[in-house]
């Protein structure tokens, strides 16, 4: 024997008193008063909230980037005292590696003097699959670290800044 469905509930007509324990009662009571916050829509209140969501943001990006940084340079630590088989392997390698932590603004950190850098490989008499070489700019001069004929175990850095150009160089593009 099946029950007939209860009349769907209607909200209460103006001037009569809402039942207790309704679900979706939208009247403000002290209690519920006390809870919210009153959005007044003003110019620093909203500053102050856009503010906080932007820190907070930053901060999940922050922790999300440092993951993934630490994860990349566990993987790249496997790579660590080996050689390709060839200078055109090797240097293969190190542009995949390039590719990988640009596109994630790393750079790697160069063993010598630990500014952030860019790993190569660069032919050298003597060593015949190429030297893996830590590339990057120090005091306005391009610096080569390194040479050694097998990959140098890597600490990532964040990628700095793009310098703005002087005014005796014209920017390319």
């Amino acid at each position: 024997m099946s029950h007939p469905d209860p009349p769907p509930s209607q909200p209460p007509q103006e001037g009569e008193p809402s039942k207790e324990g309704e679900h979706g009662s939208d009247q403000m009571t002290p209690e519920t008063e006390a809870t919210s916050s009153p959005i007044d829509g003003s110019p620093a209140e909203d500053e102050t909230l856009g503010g906080a969501a932007i820190e907070d943001l930053e901060r999940e990006l922050n922790r999300l980037q440092r993951s993934i940084r630490l994860a990349i340079q566990s993987h790249l630590q496997k790579l660590a005292g080996r050689s390709f088989g060839s200078l055109e392997q090797n240097q293969q390698m190190a542009q995949s590696v390039h590719s990988l932590l640009d596109g994630h603004g790393l750079r790697v950190r160069c063993c010598e003097c630990g500014h952030p850098a860019i790993l190569r490989v660069s032919p050298r008499a003597g060593i015949e699959h190429g030297a893996f070489v830590f590339d990057h700019t120090i005091e306005s001069r391009r610096t080569f670290h390194g040479g050694r004929s097998v990959m140098p175990e890597l600490r990532l850095v964040a990628k700095p800044a793009r310098k703005k150009p002087s005014a005796g160089k014209k920017a390319a593009g």
